[in-house]
């Protein structure tokens, strides 16, 4: 790191080299594997917490490269060709797309200076930001800018409710493309279509530690007990810094966040501590009312989900027991300590989403329990892991993640985790065998996936009406998955709902009762649930198309399909290559075998329609 505006490190200057432990792999991940392939590009990643609240930091880099022969100023350091370095945003506010849009802005205007001293545009970049960019843009359409679901059901097509459901059962998926930008896009847009979970459901998704050496490790047992002292009293006046040897108090009345820099970084508006804000606006730490920030990384592990569920058996009442005390870490300061749950009543109708602390979940839920917690205990997601974090893949504390990465290191371990999603080839490779018979699609489901695809797919040719319609719009899209989990979520809370959730995949169902955010919702009421319509949207009679989904299905996804479809491709392109080279006639010859054969198959898909009648 060469330069951060404000310092990263308290007391130290702009252009310190040094770096807070938690973020001990921030040059690696503004700066990813295999940039000096590409001459430009955008990479997403997120940052542990440094301060007393557990929010995520969420990072945006744009890095180019430019010919060291083409700059004004050479500085003594460069001694090779080429230069490339990357700007760097860290914000509070999950924003990707505007903070991408602003900051290719900004990274092409300081390489066109041609003179890396010359860093006044970075701050300017900064100050811009904190006094433009604000949490009200999280209730607006903003918040998606650049994640196009459009595009992501063209590409995957009927697997995108395969991807949807992965995340929903907390398994370990990881995506994996070259260029990084393909990488973030994808995994953010699918994240997208869960209601809520871009705007408030990551703020506890980064919660890891970095590995360390032996004798860091040896040094942090040894001031263990300094851990628990840390919090003040006073959030006004300390703010806890974690520096892996222990936290360390200061009176904050300093802004850590944005930090911006030529592998720099910028963190947008967080202020720890009475910091002041762009606005003038003091900001106030919430200090978590119990545990320090090591405790809390584990507690998944001691969480009782049988405490959750028997919460829902009672009519919402909650014994004062240890269990409860646990997941009463989760609370910040302000929270009521009632022994009730939080029951979110349903909001009237004005347009507003009223949003509600989560009492388990800790995070900020409508009335309906959205976003559900995927992202907390353990459950982490990490849009670009450098090769630096693979420990993360089989860290003890880590339940599971959706992460993706460009390496091909990533790829080849294959144990590690239970799903890899070949962005390039649309190819989600399921390994265990049980796993995909859960995930199998029935036929409720490949009607809403086909659905939706249809509905993308049309008037697609047409340059001025492409992708400004409502039905088949991102918009579109995102508002039918929404309908999608909250129709699940009815339908579980029905009694004798046995044949209304065989639409959703019984075993799919069965499954994802045992998840964690599935415990944490089921211990709330949401009475909002009880004017959704508590069948799967596209239930109904089995009929001849069907059949014709099912089979596309299954030779799309099953080996032995994509054997014969590989071999159909390949003799296609050997009979046009033979045609062009033994001329027309025997070309000729070959188109009359090709139309003969359309004719076979179609004799034979009317008589599957016929046997079906």
């Amino acid at each position: 790191v060469e330069f951060s505006y404000p310092p990263l490190k308290p007391g130290e200057g702009h252009d310190s080299h040094s770096l807070p432990e938690e973020w001990k792999y921030l040059p690696f991940l503004a700066l990813p594997d295999g940039a000096h392939n590409y001459q430009e590009d955008t990479v997403f990643f997120h940052l542990p917490p440094r301060c007393g609240d557990r929010t995520t930091v969420y990072g945006v880099s744009c890095y180019r490269q430019i010919e060291a022969k083409a700059l004004k100023v050479r500085q003594a350091d460069i001694t090779r060709e080429t230069v490339q370095k990357s700007v760097c945003v860290l914000s509070q506010l999950p924003l990707y797309g505007l903070l991408q849009a602003k900051l290719q802005l900004i990274t092409h205007a300081y390489f066109e200076e041609k003179d890396f001293s010359q860093i006044s545009i970075l701050k300017e970049l900064y100050d811009h930001m904190n006094s433009s960019l604000g949490s009200t843009l999280l209730e607006g359409s903003q918040v998606y800018l650049g994640l196009s679901p459009r595009d992501l059901v063209l590409h995957f097509r009927h697997k995108v409710l395969i991807l949807f459901k992965l995340i929903l059962l907390e398994k370990k998926v990881l995506f994996y493309i070259s260029p990084v930008n393909r990488l973030v896009g994808a995994l953010m847009t699918v994240l997208s279509l869960f209601p809520g979970m871009i705007e408030h459901g990551l703020t506890d998704c980064s919660q890891y530690r970095p590995r360390k050496s032996i004798s860091e490790d040896a040094s942090s047992r040894e001031n263990a007990p300094l851990l628990d002292d840390s919090v003040s009293p006073s959030a006004a006046d300390t703010s806890n810094l974690g520096t892996g040897m222990g936290d360390r108090k200061m009176a904050g009345n300093r802004s850590l966040e944005g930090q911006k820099a030529n592998v720099p970084f910028s963190h947008l508006e967080k202020t720890c501590n009475g910091a002041q804000s762009a606005n003038g606006a003091v900001q106030r730490l919430k200090v978590p009312s119990h545990t320090s920030s090591v405790s809390s990384e584990s507690d998944w592990e001691t969480l009782d989900p049988s405490i959750l569920e028997e919460s829902s058996l009672k009519g919402g009442e909650r014994s004062e027991n240890t269990a409860l005390e646990q997941t009463e870490k989760l609370l910040s300061k302000d929270r009521s300590s009632e022994s009730l749950p939080i029951t979110v009543q349903p909001q009237a109708n004005t347009g507003q989403t009223v949003l509600v602390p989560g009492l388990v979940s800790g995070l900020e839920e409508d009335q309906y329990g959205m976003p559900l917690a995927v992202f907390t205990k353990g459950y982490l997601c990490l849009p670009y892991m450098a090769l630096q974090q693979h420990h993360l893949l089989s860290d003890v504390t880590v339940r599971g993640f959706v992460a993706g990465a460009t390496n091909i290191l990533f790829r080849q371990q294959k144990h590690l985790s239970d799903a890899i999603v070949e962005i390039e080839d649309a190819q989600v490779q399921i390994h265990d065998p049980e796993l995909r018979k859960i995930l199998n699609p029935t036929t409720a489901d490949l009607r809403f996936a086909d659905y939706l695809v249809k509905h993308v797919t049309e008037n697609r040719d047409d340059v001025f009406l492409d992708g400004t319609g409502w039905e088949g719009g991102d918009e579109w899209i995102r508002a039918q998955f929404t309908a999608y989990l909250h129709a699940l979520l009815a339908a579980v809370l029905q009694p004798d709902n046995e044949k209304t959730l065989s639409d959703f995949g019984t075993a799919f169902v069965a499954t994802w009762k045992n998840t964690h955010n599935y415990r944490v919702w089921n211990s709330n009421k949401h009475p909002a649930l009880a004017e959704v319509n508590s069948s799967h949207p596209f239930q109904g009679q089995y009929s001849v198309s069907d059949v014709k989904l099912r089979l596309s299905h299954s030779v799309q996804n099953s080996e032995r399909g994509k054997k014969i479809g590989n071999v159909m491709v390949s003799t296609s392109r050997n009979v046009v290559q033979t045609g062009k080279a033994v001329g027309q006639s025997v070309g000729g010859a070959f188109t009359s075998a090709k139309s003969a054969m359309s004719s076979w198959f179609s004799t034979f898909t009317q008589s599957t329609q016929s046997l079906g009648d």
